[in-house]
Order: structure tokens, then C-alpha cells, then sequence
């Protein structure tokens, strides 16, 4: 699924400086580091600030925070995500609301979320958090008419998206805040848990500082009840060194997924635009949309007999993985909010057929082959001979 070696030997000189450099200055936390990262990754998303954190998920908690989400408010968010979208409203003391996916991307689908506001005039609704799935932005044309209709703030859960962007403006400068994750396997990653959170507003900058530093913006004094979660210098100056070859690794990611499309239409596999699998294309790829700017953190699939493919590639030496295998309105902790199964079908649906296949800037051409030959063998009954050939510029 993922080799970090192979992008380590090739920034390991700058990487092991950067490391040097923090362990010579013993400056641990905050310093230099961190604000020259705050100030590079702000430039970089186009946002008036980045404030770094722990964590994606104590980002999201954070921006959710200085919003004002809190006991007695309400925050609507899809189901089909990592668990921390959804923790970290609950952590605020909120409720989450959860609306259906649109089933040709696998986002947060606006029609849904409207159909919630529309039911939700005594839930105090304070947020919406559109996740830009897998590395594709969420609709935020529709998105940001439904804040100004309805009187929300847009909060987007970017963790997968550092580099994404919706008709040129990136991920992270389209709501109210955005929150990213720094995890090892993101586009953009740390040597461990880091994040951050970006705004254009100043004042709502300050505050996340406070936050994330125990709510004090001066030592042993405290305005607010905050929390310890800040990003130390060793990952900042990491992160530095990343940020510089980001773009590069992006755009090589979706050059990757031009030749997976070209591969499986190829095998015979997928049927253009079909987001349901049949025998004749058990294979479905999501739409990646015209105003959005993929950087394709995960490639998906729709697979027809998920499960035993995946037990038939992990024989097979190819790693693969599950996002998400059980939407997050049925997980036992959420039981409490009294969904149940059927209340959100393209959710459900998803998370039966869903498979993540290798993608990582360094996969090479030849692994990508066997990986859609030995799709091909298992349902079709080949060794798919046809696709162990030079790929066309078409492709």
C-alpha cells in the first residue's frame, strides 16, 4: 500500500539537516521552526493563517471549538469518514448529524445536508464539516449558499487534502476553518502525529493559539479552558523540508491514477461514469470532478465481492485497504443517536464495496500493472497477459 523509504532516500540529506538543526538549537517546542512552517504552510494554501497542532484530529476539535460548537449545538458531517470527524464534535459536547453521501464521489452530498437543515430548525445546527474525501474536495460551491441561507459556518475536514483545491483556491481556505492531518501516510506527513488548523480571520487565530496551549496566551495565566496540543519544532522543520516537494509528489500522484484508469479500462474491468458494479464491470471507479483539484491521498475503488478480492490480493503480495468498512451512524458509540441500518444507504453501500489499492508518489509503473493483472485474474480468470504493455499517452 505505502513504502515511506523509497520517498525518505530521496530527501534524506535535507530531512536528517533539518533534524540536526532542531536537536543543535534544543528548541523543542514552539520557536523558529514551528513559525517559519506556519508562515510557509499559510502561504502555501493562500490562507491568512496556519496554527499548527498535535493532531488532525485535535485540529478539527480546535476549529470546532473556536467556532462556538459546544453543549446544545449541532454539527452536520457525513458518516462515511474516519472516526475523528465525527469525535470531535461529540468531544466538543455537540451532537453530530449525519447526511448521506452522493455516491458518484463518495463527499458529503449538499442535497442531503439541505434536507437536514430543513428538519433541523430546533437542532441549533452551528457547523457543517464537508471531508474532502481521499483527496477530492467536497462541493464547496453548493456548500458555502447553504451558509449564507441557513447561518452556519463551513468547517472542512482536510486532513486527506493538503494540496487539494476547488477552482483554484486550496483546500483549507474555503470555509470558516479547515483542519489537516500530518499523519506518516498523508500527501504532506510528518515523522508522527502533527496537524494544523487555517483560517483568514486573525482574531479566530489567536484563539486556536490559546487552545492549543492550555487556553493562555500568557505563561501561567489562562482566558479559556484550552487543551495541550502543540506541534514541536522536530516535526515543523520535517514538514518544512516536505512542503517544498509536495506539489511534485501531487502531481505524480494524479498522474498514477490517469494510468489506473488507463489499466482498468484496458482490462475491460469498469464501465465510464457507472458507480454501480455489475458482472459484465465489476470494477467502479469515483468521479473526480472538473472544479476539483485531486491530489488522490487514497485511489478507490468500488469493487464487485470486495472482500475476497482482498483476501485473493493479500495471497497475491498486493496490500490494500478498507475506508471505511463500517459507516460511522453504526458504530456502536453512536448508537445513542438512534440510527440505524438503511438511514443512509450510499454510506452503506460504500463501505461494502470500497477498496483502496496501492498509491504512493515512488509506485512504479510495473507495480501498478500487477496490481490491475491480478484484479483482472480474479475476475475474469486470466493472468491479464494483455495489460504487460507500454502504456500509451492516452492512457
Amino acid at each position: 500500500m505505502l513504502d515511506l523509504k523509497r520517498q525518505y532516500e530521496t530527501i534524506k540529506a535535507d530531512i536528517d539537516a533539518a533534524v540536526a538543526r532542531v536537536l543543535t538549537s534544543q528548541h523543542f517546542i514552539g520557536g523558529p521552526e514551528l513559525d517559519a512552517f506556519e508562515r510557509e504552510s499559510a502561504e502555501y494554501l493562500g490562507v491568512g493563517a496556519s496554527v499548527g497542532c498535535a493532531s488532525g484530529t485535535d485540529a478539527l476539535w480546535l476549529a470546532l471549538q473556536a467556532c462556538g460548537v459546544g453543549p446544545e449545538t449541532s454539527v452536520i458531517t457525513t458518516p462515511f469518514s474516519f472516526f475523528a470527524t465525527a469525535s470531535s464534535i461529540v468531544r466538543c459536547g455537540a451532537t453530530p448529524i449525519f447526511a448521506d453521501i452522493d455516491p458518484a464521489t463518495l463527499n458529503l452530498d449538499p442535497a442531503k445536508v439541505e434536507t437536514a437543515l430543513k428538519r433541523g430548525h430546533r437542532q441549533n445546527i452551528r457547523a457543517v464539516m464537508p471531508v474532502h474525501l481521499y483527496g477530492q474536495c467536497a462541493d464547496m460551491d453548493r456548500f458555502p449558499q447553504l451558509a449564507h441561507e441557513y447561518k452556519f459556518v463551513i468547517v472542512e475536514d482536510a486532513a486527506q487534502a493538503f494540496g487539494g483545491a476547488w477552482k483554484g483556491r486550496k483546500a483549507g481556505a474555503l470555509g470558516k476553518a479547515g483542519g489537516f492531518s500530518f499523519y506518516p501516510t498523508k500527501n504532506l506527513s510528518a515523522a508522527g502525529d502533527a496537524g494544523c488548523v487555517t483560517t483568514d480571520d486573525e482574531d479566530f487565530a489567536a484563539q486556536l493559539r490559546r487552545l492549543r496551549n492550555h487556553g493562555s496566551d500568557r505563561r501561567y495565566f489562562h482566558s479559556e479552558i484550552g487543551c495541550n496540543s502543540r506541534l514541536d519544532a522536530m516535526q515543523a522543520a520535517i514538514l518544512r523540508v516536505k512542503l517544498r516537494h509536495v506539489d511534485d509528489w501531487n502531481q505524480h500522484r494524479r498522474l498514477l491514477a490517469c494510468r489506473y484508469h488507463g489499466l482498468f479500462t484496458a482490462a475491460g474491468l469498469v464501465q465510464s461514469q457507472a458507480q454501480t458494479v455489475t458482472r459484465q464491470a465489476p470494477i467502479a471507479l469515483p468521479a473526480s470532478l472538473t472544479a476539483a483539484h485531486h491530489i488522490y491521498h487514497q485511489f478507490v475503488v468500488r469493487a464487485m465481492n470486495r472482500d475476497e478480492l482482498r483476501k485473493f490480493l493479500t495471497e497475491q503480495q498486493i496490500g490494500t485497504e478498507i475506508y471505511y468498512p463500517l459507516p460511522l451512524h453504526l458504530q456502536e458509540c453512536f448508537a445513542y443517536l438512534g440510527y440505524k441500518a438503511g438511514d443512509l444507504p450510499e454510506s452503506e453501500r460504500a463501505a461494502t464495496e470500497v477498496l483502496a489499492l496501492p498509491m504512493f508518489p515512488e509506485l512504479r509503473e510495473d507495480e501498478q500493472q500487477r496490481v490491475v493483472a491480478a484484479i483482472a485474474e480474479f475476475y475474469c480468470g486470466f493472468e491479464g497477459a494483455r495489460l504487460h504493455r507500454p502504456l500509451k499517452k492516452s492512457d
